[in-house]
């Protein structure tokens, strides 16, 4: 693993030079990733979600390399990032990843290489290609690159118009194994997108999953299909997912109206350039009564405090990712005609809302999962133009990504949470250093918060 950190730290070769470099390297027989284990899926059998502790379950293992085989290629990963599917992996909610992987193996001799007694996760990467398996021709050795987390199989026909509707589409690093926080990750060549130039490995391993993701949902016709002028209401709007769509909402045009729960958020918001922002602490909404019973009332009181923030107008999108506690509310503060767009639930997977207020008002729900390849490269592509950033907030060791998973779990994160894989230390992997002077202070917005 030396000689493969030390290729990709050294001064750079001509492109050809370095793809003969790293096809000479050797690669190991075995790696360092994290992983949960089969025999510890009972773990925390008894106890609640929030009590559950992923530092318990997430370790640091030397796993075998698995072989290359077709459309696949091996990354040595550089840096990686913390996303919600690893918090869900390592608490075994809402059910163990181990299905995934047995129903996976299931589908063809190359698929069962992902059903074993353990699960190396991550859905996230910024990394150096080291090998690519047979019928791979856009990728090769040496290539500075990131990963979406899409792997699709394509096999069928009904994702040949958009392979999110694939039957065989699977979150790579959730649904598959040998994902991203490790020292190698093996994906489909078709996940590879190029490294922006201007960032270091760990703010290039950071947006994958989420900027993808608010792009399809937000952006995309198969999403919502913002358009100049609409007003996009956005929960969570300083979070991971929420950062992204803030600050897309912003460039396409719209008017975002970002709900956050702390006045510092709240600043982070307004520093992306929003102006119109709710502490929904500090107003103290509270939509539900008790366990199983809502209060439309403080739905009726958010719609007003929109309104007062946009002079009389709802929202023609609610952007919707914390799932049960907010869903009720969603529906109803929506325009006549308007959108709740939806993924993800942090916060409870069965949403209940007044149907009354969807079907009188010729409302949509719209369902969103991930991003198809071309999303997810238009979503790469705003980051490597400095149009989007990266919102890193905090880089963590490999060795403490435990640590790194319980405090997305806990929500003591802004933005995202990093992993170093490895890269040595912070601050590697920048090639274009007059790129990334112009955008600093954007890069840097969430470091230390």
């Amino acid at each position: 693993m030396k000689d493969i950190l030390d290729a990709i730290l050294a001064e750079g070769s001509p492109a050809e030079t370095r793809e003969k470099e790293f096809a000479r390297l050797p690669v190991p027989e075995s790696y360092r990733g994290v992983v949960v284990r089969k025999d510890e899926v009972g773990l925390f059998e008894g106890m609640a979600s929030r009590d559950k502790d992923p530092r318990r379950s997430l370790h640091l293992d030397e796993v075998a390399t698995p072989e290359v085989g077709p459309g696949e290629a091996l990354v040595a990963v550089m840096a990686s990032a913390i996303n919600y599917n690893t918090v869900w992996t390592s608490i075994f909610e809402p059910m163990s990843t181990f299905g995934f992987l047995e129903r996976y193996g299931k589908t063809s001799p190359q698929a069962k290489r992902h059903d074993l007694p353990y699960h190396v996760v991550g859905s996230d990467l910024a990394g150096v290609v080291l090998r690519t398996g047979p019928g791979v021709h856009a990728w090769k050795p040496g290539d500075e690159v990131v990963a979406h987390c899409l792997s699709v199989e394509l096999e069928r026909p009904e994702g040949h118009n958009d392979t999110m509707l694939d039957p065989e589409q699977r979150i790579w690093g959730f649904e598959t194994n040998f994902g991203g926080l490790a020292q190698l990750a093996l994906v489909k060549a078709n996940q590879l997108m190029p490294k922006p130039d201007h960032l270091s490995w760990e703010e290039a391993a950071s947006p994958g999953l989420v900027n993808s993701t608010a792009y399809r949902q937000l952006v995309s016709r198969n999403g919502a299909a913002m358009k100049q002028g609409d007003i996009v209401l956005i929960w969570g709007a300083s979070g991971g997912l929420g950062s992204y769509a803030t600050q897309m909402a912003l460039r396409g045009g719209a008017i975002p109206v970002c709900v956050v729960s702390s006045p510092q958020k709240a600043d982070i918001c307004r520093s992306m350039g929003a102006e119109l922002v709710i502490d929904r602490n500090v107003e103290g909404y509270q939509f539900w009564k008790d366990e199983h019973n809502q209060d439309p009332k403080e739905w009726q009181r958010l719609g007003k405090r929109i309104r007062q923030l946009t002079g009389g107008e709802d929202p023609d999108i609610v952007f919707e990712h914390p799932g049960r506690e907010t869903f009720g509310a969603s529906v109803y503060v929506a325009r006549r005609g308007g959108q709740i767009v939806t993924c993800a639930s942090t916060s409870g997977f069965m949403h209940s809302y007044d149907n009354r207020y969807l079907w009188m008002n010729l409302k949509r729900i719209i369902g969103s999962h991930f991003a198809n390849y071309r999303e997810a490269w238009e979503a790469n592509r705003l980051i490597a133009r400095g149009l989007i950033h990266p919102t890193l907030s905090r880089v963590y060791p490999l060795d403490e990504t435990g640590q790194a998973a319980h405090d997305v779990h806990r929500n003591v994160h802004q933005g995202k949470v990093g992993v170093l894989c490895l890269a040595p230390t912070e601050g590697l992997g920048v090639r274009d250093q007059a790129l990334r002077d112009r955008h600093l202070a954007a890069i840097n917005r969430f470091r230390g918060i």
